[in-house]
């Protein structure tokens, strides 16, 4: 079975059990102050499995389902089935945890500050995605359509503008870290995947 349909499960369905019970949800979010006072270190993987409402929730898996299934199977084609499979799941995983590190230590003596949501795993997927092929065009609301690394590079600069105000409770700063992990790390594991970003982009400016 796909791993991109599994993630999207597991994340539908532990999100719907917290809504219902809060104890549960107050012991898996993000929470820094808890993570340093208590050593709850497992919070950093556990909240990327949280959503705090149900917008939150299908935009986030809508954007798994729509380039976590490309990646899986450009994995599964290069490392092949079994391996191909480990390192989708690890790139989905590291992206949830490292795009918390710095949230963390911003937020680390602030008790009142949480934090949850598969954000930063799919970023890390948006943009292994965009590394790999970063002319195919995304379109936002199905009529805003512009080449991913076109986007890409919006929603870098969006991210961190927005993660350096702080005016809103969204945590910008792991949407902007989940990116950065999607194409360091995507670039480790394809190499040659720096060439044919390059060739794509300089096809397309026709040089």
């Amino acid at each position: 079975m796909s791993l991109t349909f599994i993630l999207i499960g597991l994340n539908v369905v532990i999100s719907l059990y917290a809504w219902n019970n809060q104890d549960f949800m107050q012991s898996w979010v993000f929470h820094p102050y808890s993570v340093k006072r208590n050593n709850q270190w497992y919070r950093f993987l556990t909240s990327g499995f949280l959503h705090a409402d149900w917008g939150h929730l299908f935009f986030n898996m809508f954007s798994l389902y729509f380039f976590g299934a490309a990646v899986e199977n450009l994995y599964k084609m290069y490392f092949g089935p079994e391996l191909g499979a480990v390192w989708f799941l690890a790139l989905f995983v590291i992206g949830v945890i490292v795009s918390d590190i710095p949230t963390y230590f911003k937020h680390k003596d602030d008790q009142r500050y949480y934090s949850l949501g598969a954000s930063g795993g799919v970023s890390t997927i948006i943009f292994a995605s965009i590394l790999y092929s970063p002319m195919n065009e995304i379109c936002l609301y199905g009529f805003i359509c512009m080449p991913g690394i076109v986007l890409g590079a919006l929603y870098l600069i969006y991210s961190y503008v927005e993660a350096k105000k702080s005016r809103d409770n969204v945590n910008h700063s792991a949407h902007f870290y989940g990116a950065v992990v999607g194409m360091v790390l995507g670039l480790v594991l394809v190499p040659e995947a720096a060439k044919n970003f390059l060739g794509e982009i300089l096809q397309a400016l026709h040089f």
